[in-house]
């Protein structure tokens, strides 16, 4: 007669009583109990001190890292955000959707473009773009390349983008025409929503 392999839950529970006996053996539990009951209280003494000289020098000072205890704190320039906190009108945002759609049409149809304020159209993208996330190459008016990393799932531009608008002061209102003109390089013209039609 085959004797039966022990389940995995009478493992466990015999290795956890040979555990337990070998505690009791070393006397590990009373070991333990020992440690905690000498173990210093936090010292009132101490937190006394620092609530004094927190007193001293006004308002709770920020712990800085001993490292950089001796040097300046850092000064963080203004930057023009990708918006800049200004929004386009009605009218500057059509003036340039207008100007955009003209020279878009100028371009002809050897390559494939499409002009959309700010972003990417999902039919452009389903047609046209990668089936994976790849990295897709934007070239702008002069001939300066920006790597971004297309994302086919989200059908939009992620890593790289945002060098891209700052790169270029990108603000909201202004419209982008993008013009595949290899399987993974975008041709990138700029229509400003601040700038008026030059006559």
């Amino acid at each position: 007669m085959v004797k039966a392999k022990p389940s995995y839950e009478e493992l466990r529970m015999h290795r956890l009583e040979e555990n337990k006996k070998r505690m009791e053996d070393l006397n590990l539990t009373q070991l333990a109990k020992s440690i905690l009951s000498a173990s210093p209280k936090p010292s009132t003494t101490k937190q006394a001190k620092m609530r004094a000289q927190r007193k001293l020098h006004g308002l709770a000072q920020v712990r800085r890292s001993s490292r950089i205890e001796n040097k300046p704190a850092p000064v963080y320039k203004e930057r023009r955000g990708q918006f800049n906190g200004l929004y386009a009108s009605d009218e500057a945002r059509q003036n340039a959707i207008d100007r955009a759609e003209e020279l878009q049409s100028s371009l002809g149809d050897e390559f494939p473009s499409f002009m959309k304020p700010m972003g990417l159209p999902t039919k452009f993208c389903n047609d046209y773009m990668p089936k994976d996330t790849e990295t897709v190459m934007l070239v702008d008016e002069n001939g300066e390349e920006y790597p971004t990393v297309f994302i086919s799932r989200r059908t939009g531009l992620s890593g790289g983008w945002k060098a891209f608008s700052l790169a270029h002061d990108l603000v909201d209102g202004d419209a982008l025409i993008f013009q595949l003109v290899e399987p993974t390089t975008l041709k990138v013209y700029i229509v400003r929503a601040n700038e008026q039609e030059s006559d």
